[in-house]
């Protein structure tokens, strides 16, 4: 079972608290870790994999790809730190409140969520208002009950 960091980018993130986060949202919501793997970019990596993979030729705060089936996960998101910084603005949180945003939100896709519809939208921003939350209360993080891995790398 592994979970891997990996920034591309000069912005110092929040490792542990991206973790805690993303265990907090699969544990919660009833999956285990096989293999995840987060990887925070920037706009002109996060524009091509939309575009390759869902031919959009524009750069977005997250791109998710699950590969699981059942309740062991194995999948990959991608966030643009760049996009996070300018939503964080537009919506008047921090830089980090909104990247654990955007990293629940993939999480919770990757647990098999989805948010094409509007009644799906509301429930998503439900559960990321609620990790969040919870995120928010923990002072601070917890010794982990899983046997993953975490791996923090940096592809410059």
């Amino acid at each position: 079972m592994s979970l891997e960091l990996c920034n591309s980018t000069r912005q110092a993130i929040p490792n542990k608290r991206l973790l805690q986060a993303i265990r907090m949202v699969v544990q919660g919501e009833g999956y285990e870790i096989a293999t995840i793997t987060g990887v925070y970019c920037g706009n002109r990596m996060s524009q091509r994999i939309n575009r390759d993979y869902l031919n959009h030729d524009y750069p977005t705060d997250t791109i998710t790809f699950c590969y699981s089936e059942g309740k062991a996960i194995e999948g990959e998101f991608y966030i643009s730190l760049d996009v996070i910084r300018c939503n964080a603005r537009h919506f008047n949180v921090t830089f980090e409140e909104e990247l654990l945003r955007v990293t629940i939100h993939s999480a919770l896709h990757l647990t098999g969520m989805n948010d094409y519809l509007p009644e799906e939208r509301v429930a998503m921003q439900a559960k990321e208002d609620y990790y969040l939350q919870l995120l928010k209360t923990q002072k601070s993080i917890s010794p982990q009950k899983s046997t993953d891995n975490a791996i923090f790398s940096c592809n410059s």
